[in-house]
C-alpha cells in the first residue's frame, strides 16, 4: 500500500485518528520511505559513471574501434561484458551495493549491440544490406540493425532472469522501440513510405504497452516492490502516441477519433496510475482543442482570446481534478466491470 499525506488527513477529518496521531504516523512512514528510496549521492555516482561508460563504449570510442575491425570490436565488447558481469555479480550479493552491481549488469547488456555489430562485420551476416557505421544505429532507420536489437532484447531478458534489477528493462524496451522503427524497411523495403513507418510505430507501441501492462500485473500479483513496467509504459506509450499523432489526416472524423483515443489514454492513466498516459493524452486533447479553435476562428481577431480561454479552462479542469482526485478515480474505477477491475492497481 502507498499511503499519502492526503489520505492521512482524510482519516483525521473522519475522526478515525487524531491530528497528533496523523502527524506522528506520517513522520514515521515518510522517514522510513526516505531511508529506503531516498536520494543518495552514491546512487548518483553509480548512474553517472554508468552513463559515461556507455557513452565511451558506444559514442566516443566508435572511431577508434573502427580501426580494430569487426573481430576487434567483438572481442573487446565480450571482454568488457564478462568483466562487468563478474564484478557486478559480486557486488549484487551485498545489500548495500546492489545498485552498483545492477548497473554493471546493465553495462554488460549494453555491450551486446557492439558485440553483435562486430561479429556481423566480420562474417558479413546482415539481415539486409550493410547499415553503415555503428553510431548510425541510433540515427537512421535501416533493416540491417534488427539482429542487434533482437540480441539486446534477448540478453536483457536473460539478465533479468538472474538479477531482479528494474533498470534492466530500460535497454530491453529501448531496443524494442528501435526495433519498431528498423523493422519497417525490413518488411517493406528501403524505400518504405512514411505512412508505413507511422503505422508500425503505432502497432509496436501498442504491443509494448500490452507487455508493460502484463509485466505490471505479474509484479503486483507476486507482490514485487520494484517497478519493472515503468520503461515499457514510457517507451510504449510514447511510440504509440507519436505514431498516432504523426498519422494526421485532413478528415474531420479522424481528428475526432484521435481526440477520443487521447481521452481513453487519460482514463487509462487514472486506472493504471501511470503519468505517461496522462501526459500524452492531455497533449493530444489540447491539440484537438487548438485545432477546433483554429478551424472555427481562423483569421479572426477572437482567435487568441478563444485559445487563451481554452488554456485557462484546461488549467481549471486540472485544479478541479486535484481537489476531487480520489472521488474521480473511485468513480471511474466503479464504472469498470469487476472482471477487468481485478487486473488494475489497487
Amino acid at each position: 500500500m502507498n499511503i499519502t499525506n492526503k489520505e492521512i488527513e482524510e482519516a483525521v477529518s473522519q475522526n478515525i485518528i487524531t491530528q497528533e496521531q496523523g502527524e506522528r504516523l506520517w513522520h514515521l512512514w515518510s522517514g522510513k520511505e526516505e531511508r529506503r528510496n531516498g536520494f543518495q549521492i552514491s546512487h548518483l555516482a553509480y548512474y553517472a559513471g554508468a552513463l559515461i561508460v556507455i557513452s565511451a563504449m558506444g559514442w566516443f570510442m566508435d572511431t577508434a574501434w573502427e580501426v580494430l575491425g569487426g573481430m576487434g570490436m567483438f572481442s573487446i565488447a565480450v571482454l568488457y561484458a564478462c568483466c562487468f558481469v563478474f564484478v557486478g555479480r559480486r557486488l549484487w550479493e551485498k545489500e548495500s551495493l546492489k545498485v552498483a552491481g545492477g548497473l554493471l549488469i546493465v553495462l554488460a547488456v549494453c555491450m551486446t549491440p557492439l558485440a553483435i555489430f562486430g561479429l556481423e562485420r566480420t562474417l558479413g551476416w546482415w539481415p539486409q544490406s550493410y547499415p553503415g557505421h555503428y553510431l548510425d544505429h541510433y540515427e537512421w532507420m535501416r533493416g540491417g540493425w534488427i539482429w542487434i536489437e533482437l540480441g539486446t532484447i534477448a540478453s536483457a531478458s536473460l539478465a533479468l532472469r538472474f538479477f531482479k534489477f528494474p533498470f534492466l528493462t530500460a535497454p530491453l524496451f529501448f531496443s524494442l522501440y528501435l526495433l519498431s522503427i528498423d523493422v519497417t524497411p525490413f518488411f517493406f523495403g528501403t524505400g518504405s513510405e512514411w505512412t508505413n513507418v507511422r503505422w508500425m510505430s503505432l502497432l509496436f507501441g501498442l504491443v509494448m504497452m500490452i507487455l508493460a501492462f502484463l509485466t505490471d500485473y505479474y509484479c503486483r500479483k507476486h507482490n514485487y516492490k520494484e517497478d519493472y513496467a515503468f520503461w515499457g509504459y514510457l517507451f510504449g506509450t510514447s511510440v504509440f502516441w507519436l505514431g498516432l499523432t504523426l498519422l494526421d489526416s485532413n478528415q474531420e472524423w479522424s481528428k475526432i477519433l484521435y481526440c477520443l483515443i487521447n481521452v481513453i489514454l487519460l482514463i487509462a492513466g487514472v486506472l493504471l496510475q501511470r503519468k505517461i498516459f496522462l501526459v500524452c493524452g492531455a497533449i493530444g486533447v489540447n491539440g484537438y482543442i487548438g485545432h477546433l479553435a483554429y478551424r472555427v476562428f481562423n483569421h479572426s481577431i477572437l482567435f487568441p482570446f478563444v485559445l487563451s480561454f481554452a488554456g485557462i479552462g484546461i488549467i481549471y479542469i486540472g485544479i478541479l481534478y486535484n481537489r476531487n482526485q480520489l472521488k474521480i478515480e473511485e468513480y471511474i474505477k466503479n464504472k469498470v466491470p469487476e472482471a477487468i477491475r481485478k487486473f488494475l492497481p489497487k
